[in-house]
């Protein structure tokens, strides 16, 4: 059974789907245009896998962020954020905004008269994948009856899921946002997958993450992806939320400075030798102090 749930938006298992006509289109529907998570090597053909199957229970795993803006439901979900914005004003989506410590995905913005009146940031991260999931959609098309231009079907190669990675990397890219959100005393939303939310609180300090509060400055909301034959889905599962040390107790900061003094304790002794050693007694003489 492949392990490819979903491709350019379909799910894998509905059945009748013309995928010979939805690989030629390469068509993403939830950025409502061109798919564009692109295979290197092949500049103008996209991937097009939003979901796959993982481990022995197959469970569904999303792997394309812009699978999770499925009919906005995500952004939604995030206006009681928006703590100055008055029935009326006008929601408005921007995509990739730069601020001090990196770039945002989206900043939904509540808007009177071309004026932004409040902001919030919106991050959405899937999960990667260590590997190409290539080989396992060209045997997805090969059975369901679409002839690929490649052999890439009898490929051997496996691909993973790089759990620590996604979530160390989108850690620390935390990190360094929230604190400039923090100072101007606005939102940062991280919008996952359940099953990655579970991982980081597994493998992360996160006891200190409490329940949502809209005071926090990072706002966690996950959702669980639903599979169906008839069309997948996402559903809020959880919202928890922390501030900025918050986020450095998750990423186990608040210890880094004991590590670096041990580092220092270990470079000073390494160089220790007769040659370092202070010759108080010469010094007491009116000898000199170099060692």
């Amino acid at each position: 059974m492949s392990r490819i749930l979903e491709l350019f938006g379909s799910p894998a298992a509905e059945s009748g789907h013309d995928w010979a006509e939805t690989v030629a289109s390469q068509r993403c529907p939830f950025l409502n245009g061109a798919c564009v998570k692109i295979r290197k090597s092949q500049p103008d053909t996209a991937i097009g896998a939003c979901a796959v199957a993982h481990g022995r229970n197959r469970l569904p795993l999303v792997i394309c962020p812009h699978r999770l803006a499925q009919n906005s439901t995500v952004f939604v979900d995030c206006i009681h954020l928006l703590a100055r914005h008055s029935p009326g004003n006008e929601f408005h989506l921007i995509p990739e905004v730069r601020i001090p410590g990196g770039s945002v995905d989206y900043f939904l913005a509540s808007v009177n008269d071309r004026k932004v009146v409040d902001f919030v940031a919106i991050e959405l991260q899937a999960l990667d994948t260590t590997g190409t999931v290539w080989p396992e959609r060209q045997r997805f098309l090969q059975s369901v009856g679409v002839s690929t231009d490649d052999d890439e079907h009898t490929s051997t190669k496996p691909f993973g899921i790089n759990w620590k990675m996604s979530a160390k990397t989108i850690l620390v890219q935390l990190h360094h946002k929230i604190k400039t959100l923090e100072a101007v005393d606005k939102r940062l939303a991280l919008v996952v997958q359940d099953s990655f939310l579970d991982y980081m609180r597994r493998e992360f300090d996160f006891d200190h993450v409490r329940d949502a509060n809209r005071d926090d400055a990072l706002q966690f909301h996950a959702y669980q992806f639903r599979t169906s034959p008839g069309g997948n889905g996402l559903r809020l599962s959880e919202r928890l939320s922390t501030d900025s040390a918050g986020v450095e107790r998750c990423l186990g900061l608040q210890a880094s400075p004991n590590i670096a003094l041990n580092d220092m304790f270990s470079t000073i002794e390494r160089r220790l030798s007769d040659e370092t050693l202070l010759n108080v007694i010469a010094n007491a003489a009116g000898g000199n102090l170099a060692p």
